[in-house]
């Protein structure tokens, strides 16, 4: 017999060829595919879910004696981020705007903004927290007085022992984890 004698035994093969390969490249598709959501899904779900599972350290941190504060008065205190790398350098270190109400009583709030979580300035002549960035503005207390943000500053307690001022320092709390 000749390869005339069977026309239909070639076009067979070659068909299920093609089958084989469609059904390979196929599968591989699917395989890169779900590969590549994978990569992309996995650090977006770990910065959703990140700061519901990882439990921030929240530290009592010293700022300075009683007596080193006027009562009225606002002023910038810096102090150790609560869980600094040993690289860090100068990004360990945090702040906070304290104010001295009275003689035994002491109001801190975070140094971030609200809204972006852009540093606040205390403006003294106008007894507010303006931020630079989108132009919000915030009472004395820490209210809201004009500007995008939603929400008042941040409190961050504050307590007296020993005769030192101490903040309890926690993460930047701009989405508000550390309230």
């Amino acid at each position: 017999m000749t390869d005339d004698s069977h026309p239909q035994s070639v076009p067979n093969r070659s068909r299920e060829a093609d089958c084989g390969r469609r059904i390979f490249l196929a599968r591989l598709s699917l395989a890169l595919a779900g590969l590549s959501a994978a990569i992309i899904a996995i650090p977006v779900v770990g910065f959703v879910l990140g700061p519901l599972i990882q439990k921030f350290p929240r530290v009592w941190r010293k700022v300075g004696r009683v007596d080193d504060f006027k009562v009225g008065e606002t002023v910038k205190v810096d102090f150790l981020d609560p869980s600094p790398l040993a690289w860090a350098g100068v990004t360990a270190q945090t702040a906070a705007w304290l104010r001295r109400v009275d003689v035994n009583n002491f109001i801190a709030f975070a140094l971030n903004c609200t809204h972006l979580g852009c540093p606040v300035h205390w403006i003294a002549s106008a007894q507010m927290f303006l931020c630079p960035c989108h132009g919000g503005v915030f009472y004395a207390d820490g209210t809201v007085a004009a500007g995008p943000p939603q929400r008042p500053l941040v409190r961050l307690p504050v307590r007296v022992k020993d005769g030192q001022v101490e903040v309890l320092a926690s993460a930047i709390p701009i989405a508000g984890y550390a309230r």
